[in-house]
Protein backbone atom coordinates (compact mmCIF):
# COMPACT_ATOMS: atom_id res chain seq x y z
CA UNK A 1 0.00 0.00 0.00
CA UNK A 2 1.26 3.46 -0.73
CA UNK A 3 2.15 5.63 2.35
CA UNK A 4 1.66 9.14 3.45
CA UNK A 5 2.87 11.32 5.71
CA UNK A 6 1.43 14.29 7.17
CA UNK A 7 1.94 16.57 10.80
CA UNK A 8 -1.50 15.47 12.37
CA UNK A 9 -3.96 13.41 11.17
CA UNK A 10 -7.96 14.24 13.00
CA UNK A 11 -10.06 11.53 12.72
CA UNK A 12 -13.81 12.45 12.67
CA UNK A 13 -15.21 15.22 10.44
CA UNK A 14 -17.96 16.44 13.19
CA UNK A 15 -18.41 19.64 15.10
CA UNK A 16 -15.35 18.43 17.35
CA UNK A 17 -13.07 17.70 14.06
CA UNK A 18 -14.24 20.62 12.28
CA UNK A 19 -12.98 22.88 15.04
CA UNK A 20 -9.88 20.89 15.37
CA UNK A 21 -8.68 21.79 11.71
CA UNK A 22 -10.11 25.59 12.80
CA UNK A 23 -7.86 25.65 15.92
CA UNK A 24 -4.62 24.38 14.11
CA UNK A 25 -4.73 26.23 11.26
CA UNK A 26 -5.17 29.68 12.93
CA UNK A 27 -1.65 28.19 14.40
CA UNK A 28 -0.51 27.50 10.86
CA UNK A 29 -0.11 23.56 11.28
CA UNK A 30 -0.38 21.31 8.03
CA UNK A 31 -3.09 18.49 9.26
CA UNK A 32 -5.64 16.07 7.15
CA UNK A 33 -8.63 15.39 8.41
CA UNK A 34 -10.59 11.88 7.81
CA UNK A 35 -14.27 11.13 7.95
CA UNK A 36 -15.55 7.88 7.98
CA UNK A 37 -18.94 9.24 5.84
CA UNK A 38 -20.07 12.34 5.63
CA UNK A 39 -19.49 16.13 7.83
CA UNK A 40 -21.83 15.99 10.32
CA UNK A 41 -23.15 12.43 9.86
CA UNK A 42 -24.50 10.99 13.01
CA UNK A 43 -26.89 14.67 12.90
CA UNK A 44 -28.02 13.48 9.62
CA UNK A 45 -28.50 9.85 10.33
CA UNK A 46 -28.80 9.29 13.85
CA UNK A 47 -31.76 11.62 14.89
CA UNK A 48 -34.90 11.33 14.41
CA UNK A 49 -37.59 13.60 12.34
CA UNK A 50 -39.20 15.70 15.13
CA UNK A 51 -35.97 16.12 17.29
CA UNK A 52 -35.48 19.84 18.73
CA UNK A 53 -31.96 20.78 20.02
CA UNK A 54 -31.54 21.24 23.81
CA UNK A 55 -30.38 24.32 23.89
CA UNK A 56 -31.64 27.65 22.69
CA UNK A 57 -30.64 29.36 19.75
CA UNK A 58 -28.85 32.01 21.72
CA UNK A 59 -26.25 29.63 23.39
CA UNK A 60 -25.28 27.80 19.73
CA UNK A 61 -22.11 28.77 18.27
CA UNK A 62 -18.69 27.10 17.08
CA UNK A 63 -15.44 29.21 17.25
CA UNK A 64 -15.80 32.38 15.80
CA UNK A 65 -19.10 31.37 13.85
CA UNK A 66 -22.35 31.72 15.53
CA UNK A 67 -25.81 29.86 14.63
CA UNK A 68 -27.84 32.19 12.37
CA UNK A 69 -31.65 32.34 13.89
CA UNK A 70 -34.51 34.71 13.93
CA UNK A 71 -35.60 33.64 17.46
CA UNK A 72 -32.69 33.60 19.78
CA UNK A 73 -34.89 31.43 22.39
CA UNK A 74 -36.12 28.89 20.05
CA UNK A 75 -34.79 25.39 19.34
CA UNK A 76 -33.64 24.32 16.35
CA UNK A 77 -34.33 21.41 14.26
CA UNK A 78 -32.08 18.76 13.24
CA UNK A 79 -31.53 19.84 9.46
CA UNK A 80 -30.72 23.20 11.17
CA UNK A 81 -27.94 22.42 12.83
CA UNK A 82 -26.92 19.89 9.63
CA UNK A 83 -26.97 23.32 8.21
CA UNK A 84 -25.04 25.15 10.76
CA UNK A 85 -22.37 22.10 10.72
CA UNK A 86 -22.02 22.32 6.38
CA UNK A 87 -22.12 26.39 6.86
CA UNK A 88 -19.27 25.99 9.35
CA UNK A 89 -16.89 23.28 7.35
CA UNK A 90 -17.43 25.86 4.39
CA UNK A 91 -16.07 28.27 6.64
CA UNK A 92 -13.06 26.03 7.92
CA UNK A 93 -12.25 24.82 4.50
CA UNK A 94 -10.20 22.16 6.37
CA UNK A 95 -8.55 19.24 4.50
CA UNK A 96 -10.62 17.06 4.71
CA UNK A 97 -11.36 13.34 2.76
CA UNK A 98 -15.08 11.79 3.17
CA UNK A 99 -15.89 8.32 2.86
CA UNK A 100 -12.29 6.84 4.34
CA UNK A 101 -12.51 5.05 7.70
CA UNK A 102 -9.67 4.31 10.21
CA UNK A 103 -9.78 0.63 10.34
CA UNK A 104 -6.89 0.59 12.15
CA UNK A 105 -4.56 2.97 14.57
CA UNK A 106 -1.00 1.72 15.94
CA UNK A 107 2.15 3.48 16.91
CA UNK A 108 4.68 2.94 14.15
CA UNK A 109 7.28 0.27 14.63
CA UNK A 110 10.25 2.76 15.47
CA UNK A 111 7.01 4.20 18.17
CA UNK A 112 7.99 7.69 16.51
CA UNK A 113 4.39 8.49 15.18
CA UNK A 114 1.68 6.70 14.62
CA UNK A 115 0.13 4.42 11.70
CA UNK A 116 -3.61 4.97 10.68
CA UNK A 117 -4.61 2.09 8.18
CA UNK A 118 -7.78 2.45 6.08
CA UNK A 119 -9.29 0.85 3.61
CA UNK A 120 -6.70 1.58 0.56
CA UNK A 121 -4.25 3.39 2.03
CA UNK A 122 -1.47 4.05 4.61
CA UNK A 123 -0.91 7.41 6.77
CA UNK A 124 1.29 8.14 9.23
CA UNK A 125 1.09 11.15 11.05
CA UNK A 126 3.41 13.03 14.21
CA UNK A 127 0.06 13.30 16.30
CA UNK A 128 -3.05 12.35 16.09
CA UNK A 129 -6.52 13.75 17.44
CA UNK A 130 -9.27 10.96 17.80
CA UNK A 131 -12.45 13.23 17.28
CA UNK A 132 -15.31 11.00 16.58
CA UNK A 133 -17.30 11.63 19.70
CA UNK A 134 -19.09 9.53 22.01
CA UNK A 135 -22.03 8.54 20.22
CA UNK A 136 -20.47 5.47 18.53
CA UNK A 137 -22.76 1.91 19.31
CA UNK A 138 -26.15 2.00 19.89
CA UNK A 139 -26.44 -0.14 23.72
CA UNK A 140 -29.74 -2.08 22.77
CA UNK A 141 -30.28 -4.72 26.05
CA UNK A 142 -30.60 -8.51 25.33
CA UNK A 143 -33.83 -8.81 26.70
CA UNK A 144 -36.30 -9.20 23.75
CA UNK A 145 -33.53 -10.50 21.54
CA UNK A 146 -35.70 -13.81 20.10
CA UNK A 147 -38.79 -11.73 20.60
CA UNK A 148 -41.15 -10.72 17.24
CA UNK A 149 -42.08 -7.27 18.40
CA UNK A 150 -41.15 -4.88 16.55
CA UNK A 151 -37.85 -2.95 18.30
CA UNK A 152 -35.68 -0.09 17.15
CA UNK A 153 -33.15 2.09 18.84
CA UNK A 154 -33.22 5.97 19.22
CA UNK A 155 -30.61 6.22 17.18
CA UNK A 156 -33.24 4.71 14.00
CA UNK A 157 -36.35 5.77 15.13
CA UNK A 158 -37.56 8.52 12.69
CA UNK A 159 -41.34 9.83 13.60
CA UNK A 160 -44.73 7.65 14.68
CA UNK A 161 -45.64 6.24 11.17
CA UNK A 162 -42.58 4.44 11.24
CA UNK A 163 -43.73 1.82 14.13
CA UNK A 164 -46.39 -0.26 13.89
CA UNK A 165 -49.90 -0.21 15.35
CA UNK A 166 -50.77 -0.38 19.17
CA UNK A 167 -49.58 0.62 21.83
CA UNK A 168 -45.25 1.55 22.50
CA UNK A 169 -42.79 0.83 25.31
CA UNK A 170 -40.13 3.14 25.47
CA UNK A 171 -37.19 2.04 27.94
CA UNK A 172 -35.09 4.93 28.85
CA UNK A 173 -36.70 7.98 30.37
CA UNK A 174 -33.40 10.36 29.36
CA UNK A 175 -33.54 13.64 27.16
CA UNK A 176 -33.92 11.42 23.94
CA UNK A 177 -36.57 8.71 25.87
CA UNK A 178 -38.47 11.27 27.17
CA UNK A 179 -38.90 13.63 24.36
CA UNK A 180 -39.80 10.44 22.32
CA UNK A 181 -42.24 9.56 24.75
CA UNK A 182 -44.02 12.56 24.64
CA UNK A 183 -44.18 12.89 20.97
CA UNK A 184 -45.57 9.01 20.57
CA UNK A 185 -48.41 9.97 22.93
CA UNK A 186 -48.92 13.61 21.64
CA UNK A 187 -49.50 11.42 18.10
CA UNK A 188 -52.22 9.70 19.91
CA UNK A 189 -50.67 6.57 20.86
CA UNK A 190 -51.05 4.38 24.25
CA UNK A 191 -47.20 4.68 25.50
CA UNK A 192 -45.19 3.23 28.46
CA UNK A 193 -42.17 4.62 29.53
CA UNK A 194 -39.46 2.96 31.72
CA UNK A 195 -38.25 5.43 34.21
CA UNK A 196 -34.94 4.81 36.35
CA UNK A 197 -32.38 6.61 38.22
CA UNK A 198 -32.11 10.56 36.42
CA UNK A 199 -31.38 14.17 36.81
CA UNK A 200 -34.04 16.32 36.00
CA UNK A 201 -33.85 19.96 35.30
CA UNK A 202 -35.91 22.98 34.74
CA UNK A 203 -36.23 24.43 31.00
CA UNK A 204 -35.99 27.84 32.37
CA UNK A 205 -36.26 29.12 35.74
CA UNK A 206 -36.99 33.07 36.81
CA UNK A 207 -37.20 33.93 33.52
CA UNK A 208 -33.84 32.32 32.14
CA UNK A 209 -33.47 29.36 30.46
CA UNK A 210 -31.25 26.59 32.19
CA UNK A 211 -28.18 27.17 29.84
CA UNK A 212 -28.27 30.89 31.04
CA UNK A 213 -28.26 30.01 34.49
CA UNK A 214 -25.36 27.20 34.22
CA UNK A 215 -23.58 29.80 32.49
CA UNK A 216 -23.86 32.64 34.92
CA UNK A 217 -22.68 30.79 37.99
CA UNK A 218 -19.93 29.25 36.12
CA UNK A 219 -21.69 25.68 36.42
CA UNK A 220 -20.98 24.71 32.75
CA UNK A 221 -17.32 25.46 33.46
CA UNK A 222 -16.71 22.71 36.05
CA UNK A 223 -13.72 20.77 35.94
CA UNK A 224 -13.82 17.21 35.79
CA UNK A 225 -12.28 16.38 38.55
CA UNK A 226 -15.40 18.08 40.21
CA UNK A 227 -17.85 16.00 37.94
CA UNK A 228 -19.00 13.90 40.69
CA UNK A 229 -20.03 10.34 40.78
CA UNK A 230 -23.25 10.46 38.56
CA UNK A 231 -22.36 10.19 34.80
CA UNK A 232 -26.23 10.91 33.76
CA UNK A 233 -27.10 14.19 31.49
CA UNK A 234 -29.90 16.37 32.19
CA UNK A 235 -33.58 15.24 31.74
CA UNK A 236 -34.38 18.48 29.32
CA UNK A 237 -35.85 18.92 26.22
CA UNK A 238 -36.28 21.98 23.11
CA UNK A 239 -39.38 20.13 21.82
CA UNK A 240 -42.76 22.19 22.10
CA UNK A 241 -40.86 25.52 22.31
CA UNK A 242 -39.03 24.38 25.47
CA UNK A 243 -40.94 22.68 28.49
CA UNK A 244 -39.68 21.27 31.82
CA UNK A 245 -40.11 17.81 31.55
CA UNK A 246 -42.50 16.52 34.47
CA UNK A 247 -42.86 12.59 34.28
CA UNK A 248 -46.29 13.52 36.42
CA UNK A 249 -47.83 15.43 33.60
CA UNK A 250 -47.18 12.71 31.42
CA UNK A 251 -48.69 10.07 33.32
CA UNK A 252 -51.69 12.84 33.88
CA UNK A 253 -51.97 12.96 30.00
CA UNK A 254 -52.14 9.02 29.75
CA UNK A 255 -49.15 7.74 29.96
CA UNK A 256 -48.25 4.75 31.79
CA UNK A 257 -44.61 5.10 33.86
CA UNK A 258 -42.95 1.84 34.82
CA UNK A 259 -39.57 1.10 36.36
CA UNK A 260 -36.70 -0.22 35.43
CA UNK A 261 -36.78 -3.11 32.75
CA UNK A 262 -35.29 -6.02 34.74
CA UNK A 263 -35.83 -9.49 32.57
CA UNK A 264 -38.36 -11.02 30.06
CA UNK A 265 -39.37 -14.33 29.09
CA UNK A 266 -42.16 -15.13 26.98
CA UNK A 267 -43.07 -11.59 25.75
CA UNK A 268 -43.53 -10.83 29.91
CA UNK A 269 -40.80 -8.40 30.91
CA UNK A 270 -40.33 -8.45 34.89
CA UNK A 271 -40.22 -4.47 36.48
CA UNK A 272 -37.25 -3.61 38.97
CA UNK A 273 -38.60 -2.35 42.15
CA UNK A 274 -37.84 1.55 43.02
CA UNK A 275 -40.02 3.68 40.30
CA UNK A 276 -41.13 6.10 43.56
CA UNK A 277 -37.83 6.50 44.50
CA UNK A 278 -36.66 7.38 40.91
CA UNK A 279 -38.95 9.94 41.46
CA UNK A 280 -38.14 11.50 44.09
CA UNK A 281 -34.25 11.00 43.40
CA UNK A 282 -35.28 13.48 40.22
CA UNK A 283 -37.39 15.74 42.04
CA UNK A 284 -34.38 16.29 44.56
CA UNK A 285 -31.93 17.36 41.88
CA UNK A 286 -34.72 19.60 40.29
CA UNK A 287 -35.12 21.30 43.71
CA UNK A 288 -31.76 21.76 45.01
CA UNK A 289 -31.17 23.44 41.64
CA UNK A 290 -33.71 26.05 41.84
CA UNK A 291 -32.36 26.36 45.59
CA UNK A 292 -28.94 27.20 44.07
CA UNK A 293 -29.86 29.28 41.62
CA UNK A 294 -32.16 30.91 44.20
CA UNK A 295 -28.92 31.91 46.58
CA UNK A 296 -27.15 33.03 43.43
CA UNK A 297 -29.74 35.38 42.71
CA UNK A 298 -29.96 36.76 46.55
CA UNK A 299 -26.05 37.00 46.78
CA UNK A 300 -25.56 39.08 43.57
CA UNK A 301 -28.90 41.08 43.86
CA UNK A 302 -29.84 39.97 40.71
CA UNK A 303 -33.31 41.93 39.60
CA UNK A 304 -35.08 38.35 38.74
CA UNK A 305 -38.94 37.46 39.74
CA UNK A 306 -39.14 34.86 42.27
CA UNK A 307 -41.20 31.78 40.65
CA UNK A 308 -42.23 29.59 43.53
CA UNK A 309 -44.80 27.98 41.22
CA UNK A 310 -41.84 26.21 39.80
CA UNK A 311 -41.94 24.16 42.79
CA UNK A 312 -45.27 22.83 42.78
CA UNK A 313 -45.70 18.98 41.97
CA UNK A 314 -48.42 17.09 40.62
CA UNK A 315 -49.56 14.04 43.23
CA UNK A 316 -48.12 10.90 42.01
CA UNK A 317 -50.17 8.79 39.75
CA UNK A 318 -51.39 5.30 40.26
CA UNK A 319 -48.74 3.87 38.76
CA UNK A 320 -46.37 5.39 40.73
CA UNK A 321 -48.21 4.24 43.63
CA UNK A 322 -49.23 0.97 42.93
CA UNK A 323 -46.38 0.09 40.21
CA UNK A 324 -46.36 -2.38 37.40
CA UNK A 325 -44.47 -5.83 38.01
CA UNK A 326 -44.70 -7.09 34.85
CA UNK A 327 -45.49 -5.82 31.78
CA UNK A 328 -47.07 -8.67 29.47
CA UNK A 329 -46.19 -6.87 26.05
CA UNK A 330 -49.23 -9.19 23.93
CA UNK A 331 -51.64 -8.48 26.77
CA UNK A 332 -50.71 -4.77 26.75
CA UNK A 333 -51.06 -4.04 22.95
CA UNK A 334 -47.57 -3.10 22.55
CA UNK A 335 -46.47 -3.67 19.00
CA UNK A 336 -42.84 -1.76 19.46
CA UNK A 337 -40.08 -1.02 21.29
CA UNK A 338 -37.49 1.89 21.50
CA UNK A 339 -34.35 1.41 23.02
CA UNK A 340 -33.42 4.76 24.48
CA UNK A 341 -30.77 3.61 26.20
CA UNK A 342 -27.95 5.15 25.53
CA UNK A 343 -24.46 4.75 23.79
CA UNK A 344 -21.51 3.05 24.49
CA UNK A 345 -17.39 3.77 23.00
CA UNK A 346 -15.96 2.15 20.38
CA UNK A 347 -12.51 2.30 20.28
CA UNK A 348 -11.08 -1.27 19.57
CA UNK A 349 -9.64 0.06 16.27
CA UNK A 350 -7.05 2.35 18.28
CA UNK A 351 -4.23 -0.71 18.51
CA UNK A 352 -2.35 1.64 21.08
CA UNK A 353 -2.54 0.89 25.40
CA UNK A 354 -4.29 4.37 25.90
CA UNK A 355 -7.72 2.55 27.16
CA UNK A 356 -8.63 1.36 30.30
CA UNK A 357 -10.56 -1.88 31.69
CA UNK A 358 -13.80 -0.47 30.23
CA UNK A 359 -12.25 0.72 26.45
CA UNK A 360 -12.61 3.98 27.50
CA UNK A 361 -9.61 6.58 26.68
CA UNK A 362 -6.86 7.67 29.41
CA UNK A 363 -6.27 11.05 29.12
CA UNK A 364 -5.83 14.54 30.85
CA UNK A 365 -8.01 17.23 28.92
CA UNK A 366 -7.83 15.35 26.02
CA UNK A 367 -3.94 14.74 26.42
CA UNK A 368 -2.63 11.41 26.57
CA UNK A 369 0.60 9.56 28.04
CA UNK A 370 1.45 8.16 24.37
CA UNK A 371 2.81 11.08 23.10
CA UNK A 372 1.33 13.05 20.34
CA UNK A 373 -2.27 11.33 20.62
CA UNK A 374 -4.99 13.35 21.78
CA UNK A 375 -9.09 12.65 22.45
CA UNK A 376 -11.44 15.60 21.78
CA UNK A 377 -15.39 15.97 21.49
CA UNK A 378 -16.19 13.52 24.71
CA UNK A 379 -18.51 14.66 27.61
CA UNK A 380 -16.81 16.17 30.67
CA UNK A 381 -12.85 16.12 28.43
CA UNK A 382 -11.91 19.11 30.60
CA UNK A 383 -14.65 20.34 32.57
CA UNK A 384 -18.73 20.07 31.82
CA UNK A 385 -19.47 22.13 28.36
CA UNK A 386 -16.44 20.10 26.79
CA UNK A 387 -19.15 18.63 24.44
CA UNK A 388 -21.21 21.08 24.11
CA UNK A 389 -20.71 23.28 20.32
CA UNK A 390 -19.92 26.25 22.66
CA UNK A 391 -17.42 24.40 24.35
CA UNK A 392 -15.36 22.25 22.29
CA UNK A 393 -13.68 25.48 20.51
CA UNK A 394 -11.91 25.57 24.17
CA UNK A 395 -10.45 22.17 23.82
CA UNK A 396 -9.60 22.49 20.86
CA UNK A 397 -7.27 25.34 21.42
CA UNK A 398 -5.26 23.39 24.16
CA UNK A 399 -4.64 20.29 22.56
CA UNK A 400 -3.39 22.86 19.35
CA UNK A 401 -1.07 24.83 21.64
CA UNK A 402 0.14 21.38 22.99
CA UNK A 403 0.70 19.88 19.01
CA UNK A 404 2.15 23.34 18.17
CA UNK A 405 4.59 22.99 21.48
CA UNK A 406 5.82 19.40 20.49
CA UNK A 407 7.53 20.79 17.32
Amino acid sequence: MPVERVDTLIIGGGQAGLVMSHRLKQRGLSHLVLERQRIAERWRSERWDGLKFQFPNWSVRLPDFPFPHADPDAFATTDEIVKFIEAYAAFVAPPIRCGVEVTRLRRRDDARGFVAETAGDIIEADNVVVATGPYQRALVPDLLRDHPVFQVHASKYQNPKQLPSGAVLVAGAGASGAQIAEELQRAGRRVYLSVGTHRRLPRRYRGRDLFWWLAEMGIDQTPTAQRGASALGPVISGAYGGQTIDFRRYAADGMTLTGHLQSARGGVVEIAPGLAESMVAGDLVFTTFLDIVDGFVKLHGLNLPEEPEARTKLPDPPCVTDPLQRLDLGASGIGAVIWATGYGLDFGWIDIPVKDANGEPVHRNGITDVPGLYFLGLPWLSKMNSSFLSGVGDDAAVLADHIAARR
